[in-house]
């Protein structure tokens, strides 16, 4: 069905990713890629002087190992990137420069703060060009 796949995953949330990544697996063309997406947010520069100098760079290092290692868990050859900054533009971002033709981005049931805020997965639905799936997860009660 598809032919090149963005699955962004967040490090904290892999149950969700690895969820999505299967689900990748099902929707994707004979020969076609998937790209694993780790994107590490910067940290505002007024609380950088009570966080360790190598956070981001260590963050970046753990996002490759950890999503390398769910590759070999599912069994899927993925190519993995991590990119910084701002999450959804970078999935965005990630799409446009591979050509994708999907993003499955996992994402939890609204809130109130979503509707104010905005979350990732509805800056990508919104600006996206190519079709975004959004894997949703129920809230843990």
């Amino acid at each position: 069905m598809y032919k090149k796949i963005i699955v962004p995953i967040e490090i904290g949330a892999l149950e969700r990713g690895e969820r999505s990544l299967r689900k990748a697996m099902t929707l994707l063309d004979d020969g076609g890629k998937i790209v694993l997406l780790n994107v590490v947010e910067d940290v505002p520069g007024y609380m950088t002087i009570d966080l360790p100098p190598d956070l981001i760079e260590n963050a970046i290092l753990d996002g490759r190992a950890k999503l390398e290692a769910m590759c070999v868990r599912v069994g899927v050859t993925a190519s993995v990137e991590i990119r910084r900054g701002p999450p959804a533009s970078n999935i965005i971002a990630t799409a446009q420069e591979h050509e994708a033709d999907l993003i499955i981005v996992a994402s939890h049931v609204p809130d109130y703060s979503n509707y104010f805020i905005g979350a990732t997965a509805d800056r990508v639905v919104r600006h996206a060009k190519c079709s975004v799936l959004v894997d949703r997860w129920p809230e843990k009660k």
